[in-house]
């Protein structure tokens, strides 16, 4: 379910360290994430990726988070470079992959919607990445690609092999990289008020994402982001975002 990452394909990639992040990241295209157009990112070590602001933090908390950063989270966890892995990114308007985009967000798109049809695309990988303290092998890969045709936008989760959850500071065991408090996925928009959790997030069911999906494609997940009435797509959990902050899609 992955799309095309590493150097082969034009990526650059954040330093080996812990709790790292990208220098800021300048968009060729604007990026509207919940009604707020974004002109540059980062991307952050631990599984988010940012806009504003850099993301350091290693414990997922549940969202909505007070601080007011907008950010979308494939995996908020733990992140140890230093100990294996890669994490990627690179803004590309490659039309063979702008295609395939359009494909596989097409069934995201609400019957009757004009279809996806993205001008450019951001994608960031993190690619057998450990986790903080880990006295195992273990490691995880997935992936957010951020789509968009200069008005819509979306964005698609991939997951490959998760094999850990939490790194030792979030209580994790250091042999299994699982227990204490699990990584956490969805979207905080930094109003305080609109977000999504993906289901299973911060609970062990979260490392179950590779094999779930609301598309009917194990491993992936697609979502509307630009404005307040995001809808994410067909089979496991449809639905529109909510407008209070006790809820999230449901």
């Amino acid at each position: 379910v992955l799309y095309p990452f590493g150097p082969g394909v034009g990526d650059e990639a954040t330093h080996h360290e812990d709790d790292g992040t990208s220098p800021e990241i300048f968009l060729q295209e604007n990026f509207s994430f919940f009604g707020r157009a974004h002109r540059s990112l980062y991307v952050n070590n631990n599984g988010v990726v940012s806009f504003g602001a850099m993301v350091p933090e290693f414990t997922p908390q549940p969202f909505p988070l007070p601080d007011h950063r907008p950010f979308v989270a494939p995996y908020w966890a733990d992140v140890d470079t230093r100990l294996g892995g890669d994490v990627f990114y690179r803004q590309t308007r490659d039309p063979q992959l702008l295609a395939r985009l359009a494909q596989d967000l097409a069934p995201a798109v609400p019957p009757g919607d004009p279809p996806p049809q993205p001008t450019w695309a951001f994608v960031a990988t993190w690619d057998r990445v450990a986790y903080f303290g880990a006295a195992s092998d273990k490691v995880n890969t997935f992936q957010a690609v951020l789509a968009s045709d200069g008005l819509t936008c979306f964005v698609l989760l991939n997951y490959g092999d998760l094999q850990w959850t939490t790194g030792i500071a979030n209580q994790g065991d250091p042999h299994t990289g699982l227990g204490g408090i699990p990584a956490q996925a969805g979207f905080n928009s930094g109003d305080d008020v609109h977000y999504y959790n993906v289901p299973g997030s911060r609970t062990p069911a979260v490392q179950s994402l590779s094999h779930r999906s609301n598309l009917g494609i194990p491993g992936r997940w697609a979502f509307r982001v630009d404005h307040f009435e995001a809808t994410e797509g067909p089979p496991e959990t449809p639905g529109t975002l909510s407008k209070t902050p006790e809820a999230t899609w449901s």
